[in-house]
């Protein structure tokens, strides 16, 4: 497969203070404080279409959380190849399933330099989690990357999270980019995976379409809010899951992924714009 035509959100960013990082600014709607004005700029143009924006973010987060714990309880699974972790915050992929298995194995990959310092910095005393500096849109870069490959063993069921991160990636290239990993994954492994969405409900799709025009014509230039058609044509090849006990296997709202508990207030528009699906290879 051609490499991926590249975005400018795509390009690492690292400590230059004139443009603006996905990293950042996703860390800046959990609360987060390594953010420069560029950043803010962008989270200010958000806010200001859709208020309710930081629902997105919030949601995201929540459904990894959720879905992580769930393999490593219920699946068992010990090894984890978390793509375009981000700066590190609350509740990382690895002090969730490690909270349950100790001797669990987490590699997350970037490639901004700022994410990979700060990530290395974290964890140089846990021996059982690495930063890989790699392009996760050009698959090859991660499966073949020998540290990976310490850290993951690919003759084992292995859990992949691409958590908020192929639509980042412009065009259709997302099906061949997500295929190249799911054919590299053992039998009972798992994908994680959630994305920006088009409900193609009118008053959903306007705020849809009022945030990705700031994100996509912006100078990250990139954010696409894909339809279910698009985002279930990247999870080919896998048998996914109920995401709670009502609905049918499929994508569904991050919030709406085996909560935690009732929900006694509505969903805002802007949290039915992102969703999230877990699914299991044969």
């Amino acid at each position: 497969m051609d490499t991926p035509t590249r975005s400018p959100s795509q390009i690492p960013v690292g400590v230059d203070p004139t443009r603006p990082s996905i990293a950042r600014v996703y860390g800046g709607f959990l609360g987060g404080k390594d953010v420069y004005d560029v950043d803010r700029q962008v989270m200010n143009k958000i806010n200001a279409a859709v208020p309710e924006a930081v629902d997105i973010a919030r949601g995201n987060r929540g459904f990894l959380n959720r879905a992580c714990r769930f393999l490593a309880v219920q699946a068992g699974l010990d090894q984890y190849l978390d793509c375009g972790s981000g700066l590190p915050t609350a509740e990382n992929t690895h002090e969730i399933v490690q909270r349950y298995n100790d001797e669990a194995r987490v590699v997350y990959i970037d490639n901004d330099p700022v994410v990979l310092a700060h990530g290395r910095a974290l964890l140089e005393s846990n021996d059982n989690v690495h930063m890989v500096s790699a392009d996760i849109f050009v698959p090859p870069e991660v499966l073949e990357n020998e540290t990976v490959l310490r850290g993951i063993d690919f003759s084992r069921p292995v859990v992949l999270l691409q958590v908020g991160t192929l639509h980042h990636l412009e065009g259709d290239s997302g099906p061949a980019v997500m295929r190249q990993y799911i054919d590299a994954l053992a039998p009972g492994s798992y994908v994680v995976f959630s994305h920006f969405f088009d409900p193609e409900v009118p008053e959903l799709t306007e705020i849809a379409r009022r945030i990705e025009n700031i994100l996509v014509n912006g100078p990250m230039g990139a954010g696409r809010f894909r339809t279910r058609t698009e985002i279930v044509a990247m999870l080919e090849g896998l048998e996914l899951i109920k995401p709670n006990a009502l609905a049918e296997p499929g994508p569904a709202p991050c919030d709406e992924w085996w909560p935690d508990g009732p929900r006694l207030t509505p969903l805002s528009g802007a949290a039915r714009c992102i969703v999230g699906a877990v699914g299991r290879k044969p």
